[in-house]
This record gives C-alpha cells, sequence and structure tokens, in this order.
C-alpha cells in the first residue's frame, strides 16, 4: 500500500514540531534533567525542614500526651475543691437534722432526703479518689493539717488533734484541703502549784 506525498507530509511536519519542543530554545534554558545540582540541594533544604518540622511536631505531640493527665487532675482538683463547701453544709444540714429530728414536723422526709444526697456525693468522691483526714485522736502533722486554736487539756497529750473544725480532704494521696483542727495544750497551773514554792 502506497502513500501519497500529501499524507506523508503532516507526519514530517508533526516529527518537526516534537523535535522542536525537545530541543532547547535559544534563551538558555537547560532541560530539567540538566538543572539538577541546584535544584538537588533546594530539594534537600526543603527535605532537612520537613524532617525538622516533623520531628517538632512528635515532641509537642508527646509532650502533650505526657502533660495532659496532669491538665485533666489539675482541672478536677479545682472542681472538687468548689464542691467541698456545698458537701460540707449538706453534711452539716444532715447532722442538725438528725439531732433535732423529734422537734421537726416533716423531718423524717427531709433526713431521707438529705441522706440520699449526702450518699450521691460520698458515691461520687469516691469514685474521684477523694478521701477524708482522719485528725481526731491523732498527733499534729503539718502537712495534713490547718491549725485554728489550741484547747487546754489533760485528757490527751500537748499537740494531738482534739477538735475537728472542719474536715480535710486528699485526692489521690494529695492533700486537696487541710482538716481545720485545734490542738491539745497541757493546761497552765497557777502561780505557785507544782514549782515547789510555798
Amino acid at each position: 500500500m502506497a502513500k501519497s506525498k500529501g499524507q506523508e507530509k503532516p507526519s514530517a511536519e508533526a516529527a518537526s514540531e516534537a523535535e522542536e519542543t525537545a530541543a532547547p530554545s535559544g534563551s538558555g534554558e537547560r532541560p530539567p534533567s540538566e538543572d539538577r545540582g541546584p535544584m538537588a540541594a533546594d530539594d534537600k533544604a526543603l527535605l532537612d525542614q520537613l524532617l525538622r518540622l516533623k520531628a517538632e511536631f512528635e515532641n509537642y505531640r508527646k509532650r502533650v500526651d505526657r502533660d495532659r493527665p496532669q491538665w485533666e487532675r489539675a482541672g478536677k482538683s479545682r472542681l472538687l475543691e468548689k464542691l467541698l463547701p456545698l458537701y460540707d453544709v449538706l453534711l452539716s444540714a444532715h447532722e442538725a437534722v438528725l439531732r433535732h429530728k423529734e422537734r421537726l414536723e416533716g423531718s423524717e422526709e427531709l433526713a431521707t432526703g438529705l441522706e440520699l444526697i449526702f450518699k450521691e456525693f460520698t458515691k461520687l468522691f469516691e469514685a474521684e479518689g477523694v478521701a477524708v483526714i482522719l485528725s481526731l485522736g491523732k498527733p499534729y502533722d503539718f502537712n495534713l493539717h490547718e491549725v485554728l486554736g489550741q484547747v487546754e487539756t489533760a485528757e490527751a497529750p500537748e499537740g494531738t488533734v482534739v477538735d475537728e473544725v472542719a474536715r480535710g480532704y486528699t485526692l489521690e494521696g494529695k492533700v486537696l484541703r487541710p482538716a481545720r483542727v485545734r490542738l491539745a495544750q497541757s493546761p497552765v497551773l497557777p502561780r505557785g502549784e507544782g514549782s515547789g514554792v510555798v
């Protein structure tokens, strides 16, 4: 099958155009394969920057993962500190209702309602790791107690907690609020007694 000259010309023109596009133009630009030297330096700098950013982000993520429990604990601690005064008021109200049960009408329902609220608070505190600091009859501990005064008594050794004004609480072993207490103090003898002077 013979091809006419008219059919050959278009294919020859297409080949000629393809060569012109592949050949470098007179503007002095080099094909990308010849221009790899300077580009390789730029690529290396960008890759280095990318790797540094990736490492910084990984360090940031690890730091956030490490610090998250501390932030959660601090937030929980602040919330529980705000709930403690309410808990103390409810506890005082419950104890008052129980003491004056006979004189108050409808005190059974009130005592039952307060008991339910008190139990819910107790469950919440136990679930969050809050524990009461047991102070009465124990020696003074500056980590657990805030001294509000002293009581003269011969019934307890000096420095022993004899009165608890406000309960103290710990959160996961750390003091959330110290117990506010009064300590035993040896009674002061009147002048001349026990000194051997007559």
